[in-house]
This record gives C-alpha cells, sequence and structure tokens, in this order.
C-alpha cells in the first residue's frame, strides 16, 4: 500500500515462494516442448545443437531450460546465468543430480556477460530487470558472429486498449503490477510491468544492436511469443 501511494518497489525478498512456484510451472513447458516445440522455431538450431555449440541461458532461475537442453544435445556446452543465490544453488544441486558435464552455472549480474556464444537464450525474464536495455546489449556483445538470441516473453501489445481481448489479459496485468513492476522499481530498476509488449521488445532488441528479428508462437500457447534476433 506504501509504495502504491508513495512509489518506490516491492523487494523480490516479500516473495520467498515465487521462483520456486515459477520453477515449478515452467518446468511443465520446458519438459514438454522445449527440445520439440521451441528449439525448431530456429531454423537450423536443432543440427548446430547436435553438432555443438556454446550456449548461454541468461536468467536461468532454478536452472530447468538449460538442464533440458544438456540433456538432449550432449555435444553442446550449457551454461546458466543468475544473480539468485538460491536459484542458483538449486540449479547445482540438480546437475549434480543429473550427472550431466556440459552443463554450468554462474551467480552474476545478466549486464556483465563473460565469454562469447553461438546460442543466448532468455525465457520470461526480460521485462523483469531492473536493467533490461543494458542486459540486452550485454547480450549483443557476448553473441559471436552469426549467433543467436532466442528470447521468450510475454505475447501481448505494448498498449492497454490493444490487449482488452487477450485470454490471459487480466491475469497479465495483474502479475506484472504486483509482482514485474513493483520488484524491478524495488532495485531503482526500469519498472517496465505492462509497457512491455511486442512494441517494446522489438525496439529494445533494435537498440541493443539486433537488426534482424523475427517472432514466432506456439499453437496453443497464447502466453509467450519467441523472438529470434541476429545481429546485422
Amino acid at each position: 500500500m506504501r509504495c502504491f501511494r508513495d512509489g518506490g518497489g516491492v523487494p523480490y525478498s516479500a516473495y520467498p515462494r515465487l521462483q520456486a512456484l515459477q520453477a515449478e510451472e515452467t518446468a511443465r513447458v520446458y519438459d514438454l516442448a522445449l527440445v520439440d516445440t521451441i528449439v525448431p522455431l530456429v531454423p537450423g538450431l536443432e543440427e548446430r545443437l547436435r553438432a555443438g555449440i556454446h550456449v548461454l541461458d541468461v536468467g536461468t532461475g532454478q536452472g530447468r531450460a538449460p538442464l533440458v537442453l544438456a540433456r538432449a544435445f550432449p555435444a553442446t556446452r550449457f551454461h546458466g546465468l543468475d544473480q539468485s543465490e538460491a536459484g542458483i544453488e538449486a540449479a547445482r544441486a540438480e546437475v549434480a543430480r543429473a550427472g550431466l558435464a556440459n552443463l554450468r552455472y554462474t551467480l552474476a549480474d545478466s549486464t556483465e556477460i563473460a565469454g562469447e556464444y553461438d546460442l543466448i537464450t532468455a525465457f520470461d525474464v526480460i521485462h523483469d530487470l531492473a536493467r533490461p536495455a543494458e542486459t540486452l546489449a550485454a547480450i549483443a556483445r557476448a553473441l559471436r558472429e552469426g549467433g543467436t538470441f532466442l528470447m521468450g516473453d510475454i505475447a501481448a501489445s505494448s498498449r492497454l486498449e490493444a490487449n482488452v481481448g487477450h485470454p490471459f489479459g487480466p491475469a497479465l496485468y495483474s502479475f506484472s503490477v504486483f509482482y514485474c513492476m513493483t520488484t524491478s522499481l524495488s532495485t531503482g530498476g526500469a519498472g517496465l510491468g505492462t509497457a512491455w509488449g511486442q512494441e517494446t521488445a522489438v525496439r529494445m532488441l533494435k537498440e541493443a544492436g539486433f537488426e534482424n528479428i523475427d517472432i514466432k508462437s506456439v499453437e496453443g500457447d497464447p502466453i509467450n511469443a519467441y523472438y529470434i534476433a541476429t545481429k546485422g
């Protein structure tokens, strides 16, 4: 109530179970669709992953997405990055149980990406960040020539009136106001919240240096859009 009246934001620490709940929810999507449905959205990516490339997952949380991919593509090296100590700890415990040698996790800020990668992924994370523009710029710098950025994010418009008919519009706006926007503001961040959408995403990708952007959807999933971006 104070934040609504006076501004600022509610910190991540006020949502102690949310990351675990998000991990549980997204795990179902990754287990069912990541390898067989989402990866094929990028032309030639499956073949490259089978041959062996270097992949980074930004904002990996508890690391489920790269874990699923590392199991499916043993010739490729995977790396998950997140600033949540609890998330990285859980991810490392899971990869140890799985016994995967081609996957590691790092506790780090998404605006400071070390190394170069052939593929960088970010699933349902960019709009939450305190510094989304800086993160997208860091991703662009970290991609090797010919590399691809695959970003999964909310399938909605940046304009309120364009979302009137969205089947999950009320729920998405509620999540945005009561979590995404306010946690970003709590760190002095951009607080994109309800301003995020396809128009904002495309603009920010272009500002980060991505000139070629393709947006794809998955049948039966009205919530997520997948942005396939390469540098010009």
